[in-house]
């Protein structure tokens, strides 16, 4: 009682004009609320309070405190001193499986001067810097970014990076929607962009349609981001060092920055034999630019139509002559 403001002193006048209980009231703050007057819920990004804020920074914290735990443990050194008993027998089969892919190159249709172009047997004078040394070299660089070695390696990195997250990013946009549309899993909102626009409008929202579970999802935009940055300084800062990083805990990695191998990041042995893992690169970074690419349609599509790629797909189906893109755009 002692924090709550003391009301002012009334006199007998203004207390039968106004009476005790609106004066009191007036006198202490009103209590926060999130919703206006009619019942609408007021949109906020940032629903949490210092707790949950802490909640997160500590939840974040973890992995980065346990591998320190563990490099700076008796434990660690354990896993060093294994590890330098075998680095060198694992260092000379590296050297034996690079040189080989090597090999394997030179006798794919995939690499070198013989793979395809990306104007096939039409006739063009294609870059000389572009030598089919990496996958997915088809020949195009219409601007010549690639024409300096050390921009074209870092646009290779990039290329490689952002098409993984496009490849991930798509089954995340087309599984929780297809799950949601056979009648599988129900989810509160299966539609990616209304996720986005239900977390702003401060919604808590159940994975896998798990009522109760919520991880992140009863937290805000805010947090969430806080969060997700957190989470990958770890594994962007060990990309950004190279594939040494893990050597403190014993991990030796006999790849190199975009394909780093070993059982951490091979563990069904795909990469053993050369000639099929030259190959599978070439897969890998092209359909990672066709994820890239569709993420431009799934966005074109949400604009256009307010509705997934799922349900788009469904209608489209059902009636192409009347649900396509001309159409729409007529109607727009």
């Amino acid at each position: 009682m002692a924090l709550l403001p003391r009301p002012p002193s009334l006199s007998a006048r203004r207390s039968s004009l106004l009476g005790d209980g609106q004066a009191l009231a007036s006198c202490c703050p009103k209590p926060r609320t999130d919703r206006f007057s009619d019942g609408r819920r007021i949109p906020s990004i940032c629903r949490a309070s210092w707790g949950e804020l802490v909640g997160v920074l500590v939840f974040s914290a973890i992995p980065f405190a346990a591998v320190k735990a563990v490099a700076n443990s008796s434990v660690g050194e354990e896993l060093r001193r294994r590890l330098e008993g075998t680095k060198r027998t694992n260092v000379e089969k590296s050297s034996r499986f690079k040189a080989l892919s090597e090999r394997a190159r030179e006798a794919s249709l995939w690499y070198g001067k013989h793979r395809p172009r990306w104007l096939g047997p039409l006739p063009y004078e294609y870059p000389t810097y572009l030598t089919g040394e990496f996958p997915g070299d088809y020949g195009f660089d219409i601007a010549n970014l690639s024409e300096d070695r050390k921009a074209f390696e870092k646009y290779f990195n990039f290329e490689i990076l952002h098409a993984r997250w496009a490849m991930l990013a798509s089954l995340g946009v087309l599984v929780p929607e297809g799950l949601d549309q056979l009648g599988v899993v129900h989810f509160v909102e299966p539609v990616w962009w209304k996720v986005g626009y239900a977390k702003l409008k401060g919604d808590t929202l159940d994975y896998l349609g798990i009522p109760g579970f919520h991880i992140a999802g009863s937290q805000g935009i805010i947090v969430i981001a806080i969060c997700q940055a957190l989470l990958m300084v770890g594994p962007e800062y060990a990309r950004y060092c190279g594939i040494e990083a893990l050597e403190p805990l014993g991990i030796y990695l006999p790849g190199d920055i975009n394909y780093p191998g070993g059982l951490l990041f091979d563990p069904l042995g795909i990469s053993e034999d050369p000639a099929a893992f030259e190959e599978l690169k070439v897969k890998e970074i092209k359909n990672g630019r066709l994820a890239m690419v569709s993420w431009l349609g799934f966005a074109f599509q949400a604009a256009l139509t307010g509705k997934g790629p799922i349900q788009n797909l469904v209608e489209h189906l059902a009636d192409p002559f009347h649900n396509n893109v001309l159409s729409l755009l007529s109607h727009s």
